[in-house]
């Protein structure tokens, strides 16, 4: 190798890991420092994954976590392999499970909080997880409170079963209930948001709302293609599909989320 090749390559060695960033959606690049505090594509809008303490802050004024200590049941700690994913996922996220759930506020505005934390085994719904969030309308429902919940998931857990997909329906009634005493609840789905999340609590807002150019689906798209027989257009499992067909109630900027949010609040 000559000199100058060597030299290169030193220079090179030195540029620190992630200095520029692709966006997925419009495939620019572009130094990291542009992403800002919201973490967005400065070309295109679209969201970067989120943790949900940064979520939090985002969000909300004030915060105050309830349930933290909801676990997995031990019945399944038996298996090493995912009693490990979920001791790797407690130390990446400082959380027990794959939502932090809480009373927070916005001004004066009170209301239940959900944030998935895609960290924690890719957002997935567990049976602690279901727990969480069923106990948070439950909560909300006592106090008479609206709730927002941030999903972000890959779906149902695979490693729990059934008693995975059972927390669609555990979730889905609590969140009837807190509908029957007239009472708010905003889902905000986030890039991804697909299986069983998407199947139940996330769809089941009264105001349904995303971000820009969010994947949002049931089955992947391969899974859909082997179905069918088809190729499906590129962009029908982004938000801004579903709006144009009827299944989102509007696409709102990240760095606008708070205060559309404070004012649906306020009209509660």
């Amino acid at each position: 190798m000559s000199k100058n090749k060597e030299d290169l390559q030193e220079l090179m060695d030195q540029i620190p890991d992630n200095l520029f960033v692709k966006c997925p959606i419009c495939k620019d690049n572009f130094y990291n420092k542009k992403l800002g505090t919201y973490k967005v594509c400065p070309n295109c809008g679209f969201g970067f994954r989120l943790g949900a303490d940064e979520r939090i802050k985002l969000t909300c004024d004030e915060f105050t976590p309830i349930n933290e200590d909801v676990v997995a049941p031990k019945r399944f700690l038996s298996d090493e392999k995912y009693a490990g994913k979920l001791e790797k996922s407690k130390k990446i996220t400082d959380l027990n499970e794959s939502v932090q759930t809480g009373i927070a506020k916005i001004g004066n505005q009170e209301f239940g909080l959900g944030v998935m934390d895609w960290r924690f085994i890719m957002g997935s719904l567990g049976t602690a997880t279901g727990e969480k969030l069923a106990r948070l309308f439950e909560e909300c429902t006592k106090k008479g409170l609206p709730v927002v919940v941030f999903s972000c998931s890959g779906g149902a857990r695979m490693q729990e079963g059934i008693h995975s997909l059972m927390q669609m329906a555990k979730v889905s009634q609590a969140v009837s209930d807190h509908s029957a005493k007239g009472l708010l609840y905003i889902s905000v789905l986030t890039d991804p948001t697909t299986g069983g999340v998407t199947a139940s609590y996330a769809m089941e807002g009264d105001i349904n709302l995303s971000e820009p150019h969010t994947l949002i689906g049931f089955a992947g798209r391969r899974v859909i293609e082997k179905t069918i027989q088809q190729r499906p257009p590129k962009d029908f499992q982004r938000a801004e599909t579903l709006l144009n067909n009827g299944f989102l109630d509007a696409i709102v900027k990240r760095s606008n989320m708070k205060s559309v949010l404070a004012k649906l609040l306020a009209w509660n």
